[in-house]
C-alpha cells in the first residue's frame, strides 16, 4: 500500500463563500469507498490538485451527511489556486481521514459552546452540523462566530440557518470597521464578544478554532467564565503538511499534531513547549 497514493474524487459542488474562499464538494469515484468511507468531526485530509501539490485542511462536512465530504479553503499559494480552478465534474485526490476528533461521545448529555474566527468555522462547522443531526442528545448550543468584515463571513446561508433555529443561540460579530450598512450583529473582537454573551459553563464544553491570536485571547476568557482547561477543545492543523508524522513540519516538542491531534484540550497545549 502506498501511503502517498490518493484516492480519486470528482467535484460534485462548489460554493464560493467569500471572494478568495471556496467550499468543494467531494464524491468518491471507486463505488465501494463511496459507500463505506466513513471520518470523525474533527479528522482530516489531503487534498490534491494534480500537478500541483497538496494541501491539509480539515474534512469541513459532518459525518452524518453520507455520500460525500467537503472542504473549504482560501486562495493563498500554487496548490490552492490550482484547487479554486477545478470545476464540477472534475478530478482531484484525496488522502485521509487522518488524526485525532472531538469527542462528541463523552459530550453528550452537556452543552456545548462553539466559537470561530474567519475559515476557522470550516473544522467547527463539521461538529456543528453532527452535534445538531443529533440535537436531542445535547443541552444548550452556543456559537460566536466573527471576522474581519461581513464580506469575510463564511457559509452566509448556514448561519442564517442557524440564526432561524429556536434551539440555537447564536452570535455573529466583526472587526471594528468591518461592518457595513444594515449590518444587525456584534461589532468587535471575538473574545470580547464571548465575554459579553457569557454562555454558561456548567456541564459546558467549549470548541475554539480560529486565528492563533483569536485562541490566545479566547481562552483566558473562557478560564474566566468557568471552563475547565480540560472542556475546552480546539485543532492544530494549521501546522501540518504530510499528515502522517513524515515531514516534521507539525512537530512540537515530543508532539506531532498529525498523529497526536490535530484536537487538543486546552489542558494538553499548556503542556507544550513555549515556542507554541
Amino acid at each position: 500500500m502506498n501511503l502517498y497514493e490518493p484516492y480519486l474524487a470528482r467535484v460534485t459542488d462548489l460554493v464560493d463563500e467569500t471572494p478568495d474562499t471556496r467550499t468543494l464538494r467531494l464524491a468518491f469515484q471507486e463505488p465501494e469507498l463511496a459507500r463505506t468511507f466513513d471520518f470523525k468531526a474533527g479528522q482530516f485530509g489531503e487534498y490534491t490538485a494534480f500537478g500541483a501539490g497538496e494541501c491539509t485542511f480539515c474534512i469541513a462536512s459532518s459525518p452524518t451527511r453520507q455520500g460525500y465530504i467537503e472542504c473549504s479553503f482560501k486562495t493563498v499559494g500554487k496548490a490552492t489556486t490550482a484547487l479554486r480552478s477545478l470545476n464540477v465534474g472534475d478530478t482531484m485526490g484525496f488522502r485521509g481521514p487522518y488524526g485525532n476528533h472531538f469527542p462528541l461521545g463523552k459530550m453528550e448529555g452537556s452543552s456545548l459552546v462553539f466559537i470561530a474566527g474567519g475559515i476557522g468555522l470550516a473544522p467547527v462547522r463539521s461538529v456543528i452540523w453532527n452535534a445538531l443531526d443529533l440535537r436531542d442528545r445535547f443541552r444548550d448550543v452556543t456559537i460566536v462566530y466573527g471576522a474581519r468584515s461581513v464580506s469575510d463571513l463564511v457559509y452566509k446561508r448556514e448561519l442564517a440557518e442557524w440564526a432561524a433555529r429556536p434551539d440555537v443561540t447564536l452570535r455573529q460579530t466583526v472587526d471594528p470597521g468591518g461592518e457595513t450598512p444594515g449590518w444587525t450583529g456584534d461589532v468587535g473582537l471575538v473574545p470580547a464578544i464571548v465575554e459579553k454573551a457569557a454562555p454558561s459553563a456548567a456541564d459546558a464544553y467549549a470548541i475554539v478554532c480560529g486565528p492563533p491570536v483569536m485562541i490566545k485571547y479566547t481562552l483566558p476568557v473562557l478560564t474566566k467564565l468557568g471552563f475547565a482547561a480540560d472542556r475546552i477543545y480546539t485543532t492544530l492543523e494549521n501546522r501540518m503538511k504530510c499528515g502522517i508524522g513524515k515531514c516534521g513540519r507539525c512537530n512540537i516538542g515530543p508532539v506531532y499534531v498529525c498523529k497526536d491531534g490535530p484536537v487538543f484540550t486546552a489542558e494538553e497545549m499548556a503542556k507544550l513547549p513555549q515556542e507554541f
